[in-house]
């Protein structure tokens, strides 16, 4: 019986395009991707769907290859998920120059637009002072793109603080995210030792068992870019429970790494358009 929450087409697709495709031309044929999504319990009617919306959302955008038909990434799309490679895997530059990115941003009327706002900042990276300013330990180059989509005005500056440490915790509920983090490596640390139990599905082998542990593994801890800014470490306690987490994640997707990758290789190299269809 699967203990995880059902993980969503969509959020695989993204998933394995961010961790797997990227790498790989960022393409790969329908029959590939219904293959590859298989061993999550993710059917193909499932796929098929969130890759429709996907492309209305302009993520991906079709192509012909040599397995059958197949989509790609569209340049937004890769923009994306090259910046959250560089927060999921922690490769961001590390050091701080003590200043902190502001943001005041104008009234916006409608209110799906205030919320809209207010996701897309927190997936940057920056928490809120009040309603209209934010603040982010990292410039993030997308804002503007999400003002300008969403009719809003802001203004930007470089801020300085005497206590910055303080000023995180006004904009961050720290000890909420360290106790996520430890929700987070109890979890996973059971995913590594019954990965079977967890997922609920019966493996085809070494390799497919790795590239699915590794999936759910990115796919948990991307969460964590919705909640997390990547705070430098001065402005974190010394126990911080988000390095232990950090640790084991890099630690496990390293090991895993190797055999999902061929697993992606396989699925890739043979597929074949009929398996588009395939509900397993």
């Amino acid at each position: 019986m699967r203990q995880t929450a059902p993980v969503h087409a969509r959020s695989a697709l993204f998933d394995l395009y961010g961790d797997h495709l990227r790498a790989r031309g960022h393409r790969a044929p329908v029959a590939a991707l219904v293959r590859l999504l298989a061993p999550l319990d993710v059917n193909a009617p499932a796929v098929r769907t969130a890759i429709s919306r996907m492309v209305r959302q302009g993520w991906l955008e079709p192509v012909r290859l040599a397995g059958g038909p197949g989509y790609e990434l569209t340049e937004k799309a890769v923009g994306r998920l090259d910046a959250a490679a560089t927060r999921i895997y922690r490769t961001r530059e590390a050091d701080w120059r003590g200043a902190w990115d502001l943001l005041v941003v104008g009234p916006v009327p409608q209110r799906s637009a205030r919320e809209r706002i207010r996701t897309g900042l927190g997936y940057f990276g920056y928490g809120p002072l009040s309603d209209s300013t934010w603040i982010s330990p990292h410039r993030s180059e997308e804002v503007a793109a999400l003002m300008a989509t969403e009719d809003a005005t802001f203004s930007r500056f470089e801020a300085h603080d005497a206590d910055p440490a303080a000023r995180a915790r006004e904009a961050w509920d720290l000890d909420a995210l360290a106790a996520a983090y430890d929700t987070w490596l109890a979890f996973a640390t059971k995913l590594v030792a019954d990965p079977a139990a967890l997922i609920g599905v019966a493996f085809d082998g070494d390799d497919e068992r790795a590239f699915a542990v590794r999936s759910v593994l990115v796919h948990e801890w991307r969460k964590f870019l919705f909640t997390d800014p990547g705070l430098p470490a001065e402005l974190l306690p010394a126990d911080w429970a988000g390095h232990a987490a950090a640790g084991f994640f890099t630690e496990e997707a390293t090991r895993l790494l190797p055999a999902a990758s061929r697993f992606v290789d396989e699925c890739l190299t043979h597929a074949r358009p009929h398996e588009s269809g395939d509900d397993r």
